[in-house]
């Protein structure tokens, strides 16, 4: 079920027609955790033909009203402005995933290590993208949360001294990941690869006014070299380092620890959960059906967040155990089964309710099950 503000906002811009339809399709995604159109169309709950419901799904993502700037940017906003207060740091990621034909390039916005997705754009080519491409997806993404101290951070293929210059120009932190064998040259000193600087597992180390290129105008920068220590038996391959307009090592390495967050919302839109990887549909239908996944998506973990506030998740999900030093689940998970569990409770009541006459020594324990289904179940 949609949170109340979504319905109210989409309602402004979606026939009523429309906007059922979405309420549909986003319910789907929930339930069966698929976005491809044959399993989509198949499912739908109106009574008509298969193929007729097909072509109703495939007309609904052709809709010019089903867009990122004016439908998304006002609803993420509204989750951003009410979880992290204006004025203060927001950390944005910026990345790539790709599969079979499809390559996407997104923004998102990291809160408490999850990633929520910001403003996406389907590349027309495979592999990596270019200063062109990345300015076209960060600009109406840092327009969009001017009120906030804005930290762009990006991995090894955003390693461009052209992207860190463009940002620091327009008053944005950054932190992007080098290459190892990029060339870096300190004041008064000569150009060395970054594999030269002496780390080992568990250093740390700050350069500052770095610079990158020998090229003129460019700003000189920071560089934070980083390589974690072995914890658990796990060994970070390679150290990290981070070219920043940070003043400090700490601020630069804990931040762009959380870009591991959009790592998770890309496996919650592909294999943890709605399926992408399996959509076969066309570039402009695929950047809606994205459009409908942030929808599910967000909805999930406002959900599961609201859920474990009110201490009812553990009838979703499993007790983390003694001594894990990580939740089992996520929000998001545990948003998303919850209403997995609620239609399966709706489709089987009348055998609940059986069953409940059979075990009366059991009754208080469902009847606080009950309750749990009540208190999930209410809308947002």
């Amino acid at each position: 079920m949609l949170p109340s503000f979504y319905q109210k906002y989409l309602e402004k811009y979606l026939k009523p027609a429309q906007l059922i339809t979405l309420k549909m399709l986003v319910w789907l995604l929930q339930s069966q955790k698929q976005v491809r159109i044959e399993r989509l169309a198949a499912t739908l709950p109106l009574p008509i033909l298969e193929n007729s419901r097909r072509r109703h799904l495939q007309r609904f993502l052709s809709l010019g009203s089903l867009n990122i700037l004016a439908l998304w940017f006002p609803l993420i906003r509204e989750i951003i402005y009410h979880r992290i207060k204006v004025g203060t740091q927001i950390i944005i990621a910026i990345d790539r995933t790709q599969w079979s034909y499809n390559n996407v390039l997104m923004v998102s916005a990291i809160h408490q290590k999850r990633a929520f997705p910001v403003f996406w754009t389907l590349l027309d080519k495979k592999g990596a993208c270019n200063l062109a491409e990345q300015k076209q997806v960060l600009r109406p993404v840092i327009r969009l949360l001017n009120k906030y101290q804005i930290v762009v951070v990006g991995d090894r293929e955003f390693h461009s001294i052209e992207l860190a210059q463009w940002l620091h120009r327009n008053k944005v932190s950054f932190i992007l990941r080098q290459k190892c064998d990029t060339t870096f040259r300190s004041k008064r000193q000569i150009s060395q690869p970054l594999s030269s600087i002496p780390l080992q597992p568990g250093i740390r180390l700050f350069y500052q006014n770095i610079s990158l290129t020998q090229k003129k105008g460019f700003n000189r920068f920071n560089l934070a070299a980083y390589w974690k220590r072995k914890y658990k038996g796990n060994q970070e391959k390679e150290p990290w380092y981070l070219l920043t307009n940070l003043s400090d090592l700490k601020s630069a390495t804990q931040i762009y620890k959380q870009r591991y967050g959009i790592e998770a919302m890309f496996k919650d839109c592909k294999t943890g959960g709605y399926n992408l990887e399996d959509s076969k549909t066309s570039p402009d239908r695929l950047i809606k059906l994205i459009l409908l996944i942030a929808l599910a998506m967000t909805s999930a973990w406002l959900h599961g967040q609201r859920t474990q506030l009110q201490g009812q998740h553990e009838y979703v999900c499993r007790l983390t155990e003694t001594g894990r030093t990580r939740r089992r689940h996520s929000k998001f998970w545990i948003g998303l089964y919850g209403e997995s569990w609620l239609a399966a409770f709706q489709s089987c009541q009348l055998w609940v309710e059986e069953m409940l006459s059979l075990i009366a020594n059991k009754k208080l324990f469902y009847q606080r099950g009950l309750r749990a289904i009540n208190l999930i179940e209410q809308p947002l």
